[in-house]
């Protein structure tokens, strides 16, 4: 008889042990089964453990072909929603592959580029370690009004709107198609604002999935870049964060990115900071920049400044107790993660000084629990390391006056 097969009672939670009797059992009957099978069936010369081995390796391999397969698939479905979602919010809008002229693509490539001076630092060996290379007040501030002017300057008309092409040129490049589909959908808005066409932006909450699929590559071909920067940087890149900052930057279309990918940006931004405190390689100046600079322009939004803020505090405030620790005990400490801690420093000041500087200061949501935890022993922590430690004491004490000061400005 087999397991579970006999008479029982109790009720709806004995037919439910009985199953899962059952369901045990026939595990270990298939894979008694299978063990016999590929006995029966392997090969002379070769062990049970080596006949084993070389089975799963083949089913792994057609398990990573079917994967691919569905990828693929995926991907060019997302590609079809793409296109049926701008046809929804704007039919006029032309979906042809034609090539515009000379004097659009200079326009768009204006549209889409880093400051002059952004794209020099990029080009840099990444050995510079003065004053100028810093991102402080005078360095990332000047750079993001520049780009922010060039990104609001947009003004083109149909004839000039670049063509769309949503498929992935090659592997390299997966970036591309949810780049393309972002830069139609805030050029088919622009279009629409200044009259040139009719468009339904209340389409989008009617699929909310594609935007959020595509945002969600895009992050995600960021991410994957900043764990393996190469330098100089492609165009896609480039184009990539101009697309998403102007999403964020953009009322409308932010309240759709915030509302339905937030936690898909939380997670970005956490991991962009992970990358700066984990990065070791000898000459990491320019990609530490790079994601510092990327950080930045998201704590340009005031949702974002604010979580992100709390996380740059909380990171901080976590190193600073393990440094004292360290420094009590006499142990060691990271010496890589104290390098890098000072990226999170200027990104935190750069913050701090926006968040004081802005007449419309709302009540911020890192004034609770993480600024509370970051000043907790804060004098005292500085007391203890100021003497082996000097820069980084002085960067804590700089940002506490930061905080007190956006407190100051709030009440």
């Amino acid at each position: 008889m087999e397991p579970g097969s006999g008479p029982r009672g109790g009720g709806p939670a004995s037919e439910i042990k009985g199953r899962r009797e059952n369901q045990v059992w026939y595990l270990k009957i298939s894979k008694l089964a299978l063990a016999f099978a590929i006995i029966r069936s392997k090969p002379p010369g070769k062990s049970c453990k080596e006949y084993t081995k070389h089975l799963a390796k083949i089913v792994s391999e057609q398990d990573f072909g079917w994967k691919s397969k569905v990828e693929a698939l995926e991907a060019e479905v997302l590609r079809l929603r793409q296109e049926l979602l701008l046809n929804k919010i704007c039919p006029r809008f032309s979906l042809e592959n034609r090539k515009p002229d000379a004097s659009a693509e200079n326009l768009l490539d204006q549209e889409c580029t880093y400051p002059t001076s952004y794209s020099s630092q990029l080009e840099d060996s990444g050995c510079d370690v003065s004053h100028d290379y810093t991102f402080d007040s005078l360095g990332i501030a000047s750079d993001f009004h520049q780009s922010e002017h060039i990104l609001d300057t947009s003004k083109y008309c149909l004839e000039i709107v670049p063509p769309l092409n949503l498929c992935c040129a090659n592997n390299e490049e997966p970036l591309t198609a949810p780049v393309q589909f972002l830069q139609h959908l805030l050029e088919i808005k622009r279009l629409s604002e200044i009259g040139i066409l009719q468009a339904d932006l209340t389409k989008l909450e009617n699929d909310s999935f594609t935007m959020c699929s595509s945002v969600s590559q895009l992050l995600d071909g960021l991410t994957v870049f900043y764990n393996s920067p190469k330098f100089p940087v492609s165009d896609i890149l480039t184009e990539a964060i101009c697309v998403l900052i102007s999403l964020i930057a953009d009322n409308e279309l932010s309240n759709h990115v915030l509302k339905k990918c937030f936690k898909k940006l939380e997670e970005f931004k956490k991991k962009l900071i992970q990358i700066i405190l984990r990065n070791s390689s000898t000459n990491r100046f320019q990609a530490l920049y790079a994601v510092s600079h990327t950080l930045i322009l998201l704590g340009r939004n005031n949702i974002l400044r604010n979580s992100l803020i709390s996380l740059l505090l909380s990171e901080v405030h976590q190193f600073a107790e393990q440094l004292w620790q360290a420094h009590q005990t006499q142990a060691v400490y990271d010496i890589t993660q104290y390098e890098n801690i000072f990226s999170l420093f200027m990104i935190l000041e750069q913050l701090l000084q926006n968040e004081t500087e802005e007449s419309n200061i709302s009540s911020s949501e890192y004034d609770g629990e993480e600024k509370n935890k970051f000043l907790k022993n804060l004098d005292q922590i500085i007391l203890h390391l100021s003497d082996e430690f000097p820069l980084f004491s002085l960067y804590l004490w700089r940002v506490s006056v930061l905080l007190n000061s956006a407190q100051i400005q709030i009440d």
